[in-house]
């Protein structure tokens, strides 16, 4: 009773679909192309302007893959039009990032700087050296990638410095009170 696999996804204009035999659904949109992979036991169909997956069974093997191919071939229609992007914020004194060509460099209060490579598909954007803008047609590399910054220097629960995702809610924790 997959209430998310049954859902039509709609194709937009200017987005082309095709099934493939081989088990994967590749999508052509404006922004790129994308080639998404589905379990053997669940099919897609193309039928007035909507994208439908189907599965071969109601066994259980078929049921918890339903929603999940849908959702992520959903994702990558959604890529191919809009897109996807995650913001980070850098937080602490003389912390920062520079782009050079594919690579970022950051100085996170480390002895060296950090180098991070872009992988091919990824864009980054810097503002003012301390935020950040991860952008792409592919929701889990763009999440992987921002994930990896994160990564580089995680938020401090004690000073609150680090690299964080914009919006993020810290808990702050008092420390040390001193002895009396």
């Amino acid at each position: 009773m997959s209430r998310i696999g049954k859902k039509p996804i709609a194709i937009p204009k200017g987005v082309t679909i095709k099934v493939l035999d081989d088990n994967s659904v590749e999508v052509k949109g404006p922004r790129g192309q994308l080639r998404q992979a589905h379990p053997a036991g669940i099919s897609f169909e193309v039928a007035d302007g909507t994208l439908v997956a189907k599965r071969a069974s109601d066994e259980a093997q078929f049921r918890k893959l339903h929603g999940l191919s849908r959702s992520l071939v959903a994702n990558a229609v959604a890529g191919v039009t809009d897109g996807f992007k995650r913001e980070l914020d850098i937080v602490g004194v003389g912390y920062r990032a520079e782009l050079k060509g594919k690579q970022v460099i950051f100085a996170l209060g480390y002895s060296h700087a950090v180098v991070f490579d872009i992988p091919t598909g990824i864009d980054v954007t810097i503002d003012k050296q301390t935020h950040i803008t991860v952008a792409g047609v592919d929701r889990q590399l763009v999440g992987q990638v921002a994930a990896n910054i994160r990564r580089l220097r995680k938020p401090d629960p004690y000073k609150q410095k680090g690299v964080r995702y914009t919006g993020e809610v810290l808990k702050k924790k008092a420390g040390k009170t001193g002895a009396k």
